[in-house]
Formats: structure tokens, sequence, C-alpha cells
């Protein structure tokens, strides 16, 4: 067994990513691949810390025999909360993405059972952008007709429109190549239930067992699934019908013209490049676009919702009415005002939820949002008799409070907004068409919509840290943290929170003035540099 496998079984047993072994071990990700794949062996300081973080000794893990880590829950290996994603051929190779075809078409042609007419599964296929998206589609397509169900390629479209085709066409399932607001070098694969939600773990975790050579867990005999022959060979369908269908639906989302309204877009050269110029330029709007001239290379660089800067300017310049940038595969987006202000996630919940339940239709007149959002939110929106519930960070755990307790609008920061109504999934342009709907109907501008709502200035400051589980639990951190909580008093509040990717504890403050938000920041900081936690 040489040292790559190894570190990839142990990696495995623990639980971690690629990422989440890179952060421990102090070296990029890129590195941990090399590893496993045999292209370089860790240095000698780096082979003593894998040895710490997996419990073996020296010994054990340059000796010929596989070394069991001793501890640690088992975790998704590939797969994170938001699909199975990675540097495109390093993290996520086209052999990878094959065998999900593989796994896919094979399980549903197994667990068909006749539900439709006709004697084979389909599967629906989307993707963005990327120059590696055109790979990764054609291994997976071959691999789900490999198997024996057929592939239907909706091209270069957005993530809410394969959820939206999944559910309303009766697919198997749908799949989306797309690594969201991250560069081109990045993909991913999103795999979306018959439902159009997120596919469950349980079936994630097989995926996962067949990308491992695990056939005994898929119950399966020999060393690979079985082969389609003759005429059960799976087909490929152009399904392009479908993502015009799902511009219909949103196109009958909205009850105005937009003819009046100056509008500005930013696609970040992503899945919505042509959808969003289609959609508004057919409700009647005076577009201005940009972001819509992909080449491969160039999906979110210095642009759209992680890059809002120059479509802020835009608006501001050209004298527009409001502006909307979405990320790469456009489940999410973040408004600007005519002044050239960002509207950003919370500003949308708030004037969504209003507009909900002016009309009857905010379930338990409470809205979900995560730990991350503002607390000026709470407080605005209790103003107008409305309860906000707050969940772990992540699109997935808001939908999963949403569908527990039937509420009607959920969303992040960020501008993840889920409209349970019309979405099962956040939808970058089905938020900005309500957005544009409530400006028609109250007659108001953007501003004016959101003024009510008075954010606490907030600050975040990260700190690189040698063991961010040792800081959490330092007393002296504690200490530091609740000194800051009662000089806030309510009016704001402190948070710390692990990055789920770095060597990096995030220390965020909410508070009256820019001034105490620093104060307090580096209070803390100070705590966590006298711990002796900092790197460097």
């Amino acid at each position: 067994m040489t040292i790559g496998e190894k570190i990839t079984k142990l990696r495995s047993e623990r639980g971690l990513s690629q990422e989440q072994l890179a952060e421990l071990t102090e070296v990029s990700r890129q590195s941990v691949s090399k590893w496993e794949m045999g292209r370089a062996l860790p240095q000698l300081d780096k082979l003593t810390k894998l040895c710490e973080i997996f419990g073996v000794s020296a010994d054990e893990f340059l000796s010929d025999k596989a070394p069991q880590a001793k501890s640690g829950p088992r975790k998704n290996k590939y797969f994170g909360t938001d699909g199975f994603r990675g540097e495109a051929n390093v993290g996520l190779t086209s052999i990878q993405a094959y065998q999900v075809g593989r796994f896919l078409g094979w399980y549903f042609s197994k667990n068909y059972g006749g539900r439709r007419s006709g004697d084979r599964p389909r599967i629906v296929v989307g993707k963005d952008t990327r120059r590696s998206s055109y790979m990764l589609e054609y291994s997976i397509v071959a691999g789900i007709t490999a198997s024996g169900a057929d592939a239907y390629m909706l091209h270069v479209t957005t993530t809410p429109s394969v959820s939206y085709v999944t559910r309303m066409d009766e697919f198997d399932c749908g799949i989306m190549i797309t690594a969201s607001h991250n560069p081109f070098y990045d993909n991913g694969i999103k795999v979306i239930n018959r439902h159009g939600e997120k596919l469950d773990d349980e079936t994630t975790a097989l995926i996962e067992a067949y990308l491992d050579g695990d056939m005994e867990a898929l119950g399966v005999n020999g060393n690979d699934l079985p082969l389609a022959k003759g005429d059960r060979i799976g087909c490929i369908v152009d399904h392009v019908s479908g993502r015009n269908r799902y511009v219909g639906y949103l196109i009958s989302l909205a009850s105005h013209s937009y003819k009046n309204l100056k509008i500005g877009l930013d696609c970040a050269n992503g899945a919505s490049w042509m959808i969003a110029g289609a959609l508004f330029g057919a409700l009647g709007a005076q577009l201005t676009v940009i972001g819509n001239e992909p080449n491969g290379l160039n999906i979110n660089r210095d642009l759209g919702s992680t890059h809002i800067e120059r479509l802020c300017r835009l608006v501001k310049e050209r004298h527009l009415d409001l502006g909307f940038a979405f990320d790469g595969d456009c489940d999410r987006c973040l408004a600007v005002d005519e002044n050239g202000n960002v509207v950003d996630g919370d500003g949308i919940l708030y004037l969504l939820a209003k507009r909900l339940k002016a009309r009857g239709m905010l379930n338990g007149d409470t809205v979900v949002a995560t730990i991350m959002s503002n607390s000026g939110l709470d407080t605005a929106l209790a103003d107008c008799g409305i309860s906000c519930e707050h969940t772990t960070v992540g699109d997935r755990f808001v939908w999963e409070c949403m569908q527990k307790n039937d509420f009607s609008l959920g969303g992040e920061q960020s501008g993840h907004i889920i409209l349970k109504k019309y979405a099962t999934t956040g939808d970058g342009l089905l938020t900005a068409i309500m957005i544009a709907e409530e400006v028609c109907d109250s007659k108001l501008s953007l501003s004016s919509l959101v003024e009510s709502l008075k954010l606490y200035p907030q600050y975040m400051k990260n700190l690189r840290v040698k063991d961010k589980a040792a800081v959490l639990a330092d007393e002296g951190v504690k200490a530091a943290l609740a000194e800051v909580e009662t000089m806030i008093d309510g009016r704001g509040r402190a948070l710390l929170r692990q990055s789920g990717t770095e060597p990096v504890i995030r220390i965020m403050i909410e508070s009256e003035s820019e001034e105490k938000c620093t104060a307090y920041a580096e209070h803390i900081a100070k705590a966590i540099a006298e711990g002796g936690h900092v790197l460097g």
C-alpha cells in the first residue's frame, strides 16, 4: 500500500475532505491531492503532522500494512452540503464524473418500477459556462446511458431551472454541473431528486461507495456495475425546450410590464448569461447587461454577486432604477438600488417578508434566516409583527427548516432566497422578478422599500490559528467573548465561527458603531493571541 493510498484511507476513515485535511496540515488542497495520487510525498514535518492527525505512529504509517485511524466519525468523502466540488481534473476528474453518471443510471434503472410509460428512467443534465463543464457533462452523460438510462441535456442553464424541470417533467433526478460562485478552474456536480430538492444522504452515501469501489455496499457481485447492452443502452435527448418552459414559467409570475423600469443585470459570465436578458427583455424592461460574454475562463471574475461593485457604479452612473447581480449558477441574487447601494439577502428577505405578509402568504408570520444574518433584520421584522428563525449557514438548512415548519420564505445574507410557493431552491431570477413586482406594485423606489431596515454596523476579523477547536475551548477566549457580549448589552452581537475550509477563526461583531465593532473584535483577538493560538 503506497503512502498516498494510506492517506486516502485514513482521511476517509476520519471523515475528512481533502480541504479539511489540507487545513489541518497547513498545505493547499492541491498538495493533498498530489499526495493521494502519488505525484508527491509529504515533507517530514507534514508526515509528522499526518501521524498526529490520524493517531498513528510513524512506523505504522510507513509500514507495508494498512494503518487504522484511531477515532473520528465517518463523514462524506466527496459530497458536501452543496454537491461534489473540487478543482477540475484534480479534486474532481472526468473519470469520477463518468462514475457518478454510471451509478445514477444504474440506480434508477434498478429502482425504476415503471413510474411512467416507457421502459427507461430519465435524468436531466444542465451545466454552467466553465470550460470544464463540457468535459464533465459528456462524461456524466456517457455514464448515464452506459448504465441504461436516458440523458436529457438542457445545455447551459441555471441550477434553479434544473430543479424546476426535474420536478415538473417528472425526471428521476437532475444533475447540475457547476461550482457556483467559485473561480473557473473549480467545478462541481449537484444531484437533485425528483422533487427538485438536493439528493438525500443515503443515496449520496451509495454514490460515494461506488466512487471508492465498494461494490459490496451496493449489493453487486464483481468489480463494477453491469453495463447496458443492445436496446437497453440509453438515449441522449436534446431538452432545450425544458429550459424555455422554465423561462416561460418565470414570465407567467410577473403581473406587470416593466417597460418603465431601467434595469441593470450582472450575469457573472455564468449560467444566466442568456436567460436573464431574455426574461427581463420579454417583460419589457429597458436593459443594460454586463457579464454576458462568457469564454469558459471568466465566470465570476470581478463580476456577479460576489463582486457587485461594477454593477453599483453602472446603476448610479446610468441613472437606472435598480440592478440585479447573480452568481455563476444563478441560485443567488443581490440587488442594487437607484443610488447604487447594495441590498443584500437580509434586505431582500425584509422586503419580501413584508410583501408576503400583506397578502396573507407568509405562513406563521415567520422568516427563516441563518446565524450570519444581521441582528437589525430581526428588529425590523419584529416591528412588522414577523418572527425570524435562525439556522446554521447553508441554504440546505434553511430549506429543511422551511419544510419542517411549512414556512413560506427563507434565505441567506449572500442572496440565496427561497420562496416555497414557487420553487424548492434558491432562484436568483425568481428573486429578481419578485423584487421588481414589489417596486411596480408599491410605486416606490427600492431604497424606499428597505429604508426602515436599520442594519447594525458589522465587522469581521479573520485569524489564522493552529487549532480552531482549541480556540473555542480556551477559557480566556470565552471570558473575552462574555465581556464583549456584556458591553454590547443586546444592541448587536458577537460571534466566533470556525472556517470550514481554512485554519481560520472568524470574529464577527455587530454593534452600534463601526468603532465599537472594531474595538470589540480586537479585544477578542487579543485573547486569542495571548492564548498562543495564532499562526505566524
